[in-house]
């Protein structure tokens, strides 16, 4: 029997919506009391003081990115899953952008066979498209049959025709369908985000309207057809200001944005520390102005953007160390994201505890199609232990990821999953 008692540790349920001082017994895997003082207990019990220490459900990735097939020297299947592991993550969707694309239901029963890993557990989204080229759809039928969590091509879709049918298509299948914003005529050769900083820094920019304009053609599509629709990678006040609107009509969307733009907006890519233009701000959607930070934390506070996703995106060294208008867009976040999304917004009282968890546990969990159960007994204990105090330097020792294109690398930062 493997027993656990975890004392008098705050425990964040956004289940039941419930933020509480209590002790936890886990027997076997599975949660056998909630209390505020647990005597009774089976003698070899492992007992352990978790005072000032966070207790939730197990964290929900909607889309990350996997190296493995094609550039495993990003990142592997298992380098993934155990940084997901460390960050605090139970489940893990991947995007289909693997070379091959997972396109077919050969290559998603490879990849299964690979993810053999207990946690976290694995999801796998179906490319909409043959090859994510937009231009054929895939085998949906086929994939949906095999077990793909959703459909998604981890991009922008170019042929708004095709997306009609891809829609029309898939709404029978009750899948998730992951769509990512973006005109890419519109964003042209832009590197960052349009706009004051962008002029003054000398950088191409992306128009905010070639998410907005993108979005306002999308959720036409989606009402008019009514197939169930997540928007990944939200990243401006207009777009979290009209899926808002959309919701309040009845347009069946749901969204999300990516951590890294509720913590930084465009004035980080100046630099700091002597480091301007680090190639790692480059990223796919771009930083946003602060209004559009603003928009997306309150965006989150309401409801409106249901998730945070992590978009981790592993690229090497020299893949990443070149100008700043050269770098692959992307960084790496699964071991990073808890603890600087509670330190720069539950700290200073942008979100409350219960917020933020909500956004990287159930709220992806439900954006997925899946479910998590409460924090009460005879329930799974699906849980993490997160210390908020905790520091440690991000760097090669203290990471389980491959891949080091994160503009915290080398520095200081506070909280980790114990």
């Amino acid at each position: 029997m493997n027993s656990k008692l975890l004392q008098q540790v705050r425990i964040l349920d956004p289940v039941s919506n419930s933020d509480r001082l209590a002790d936890l017994l886990i027997i076997d895997g599975y949660i056998r009391a909630v209390e505020d003082k647990i005597y009774d207990y089976p003698a070899e019990t492992e007992v352990k003081d978790c005072q000032g220490l966070i207790l939730g459900p197990g964290l929900v990735e909607l889309a990350s990115h996997s190296g493995e097939p094609g550039f495993e020297e990003r990142e592997t299947l298992e380098s993934l899953m155990q940084a997901a592991a460390a960050g605090g993550f139970t489940r893990l969707a991947i995007l289909p952008d693997t070379a091959p694309a997972i396109d077919n239901p050969a290559g998603l029963a490879g990849l299964k066979m690979l993810a053999a890993r207990p946690t976290p557990s694995l999801y796998f989204w179906g490319a909409l498209t043959k090859g994510i080229q937009s231009e054929q759809m895939t085998e949906l039928a086929e994939l949906a049959a095999a077990g793909v969590v959703g459909f998604a091509d981890g991009q922008p879709l170019a042929n708004f025709a095709l997306l009609r049918r891809l829609l029309e298509y898939l709404k029978p299948q009750s899948k998730p369908i992951a769509l990512r914003l973006g005109d890419r005529r519109l964003a042209g050769d832009g590197v960052m985000r349009e706009g004051y900083d962008s002029i003054r820094l000398g950088l191409p920019g992306i128009p905010a309207a070639a998410e907005n304009c993108y979005l306002a053609a999308l959720l036409e599509l989606v009402d008019a057809i009514k197939t169930p629709v997540h928007i990944l990678g939200v990243s401006t006040a207009r777009s979290v200001e009209s899926i808002e609107d959309a919701k309040s009509r009845g347009v069946p969307v749901s969204a999300s944005t990516s951590w890294m733009l509720m913590l930084l907006d465009t004035e980080a890519i100046e630099g700091r520390d002597g480091i301007p233009f680090d190639p790692n701000l480059r990223l796919e959607p771009p930083l946003g102005t602060k209004n559009d930070r603003l928009a997306l934390v309150r965006g989150v506070k309401e409801g409106v953007l249901e998730a945070i996703a992590i978009d981790h995106t592993p690229f090497t060294y020299e893949e990443k160390t070149v100008a700043f208008a050269d770098a692959p867009p992307g960084a790496i976040g699964l071991e990073l994201a808890l603890p600087l999304l509670w330190q720069g917004l539950v700290e200073t009282g942008e979100l409350s505890p219960l917020e933020l968890w909500r956004a990287l546990s159930t709220g992806p969990a439900g954006c997925l199609g899946l479910s998590l159960e409460a924090i009460a007994p005879n329930f799974p204990a699906e849980v993490v232990l997160f210390d908020p105090q905790q520091t440690w330097t991000v760097g090669k020792q203290t990471i389980k990821s491959l891949s080091a294109n994160t503009p915290w690398w080398g520095r200081e930062i506070k909280g980790r999953v114990v």
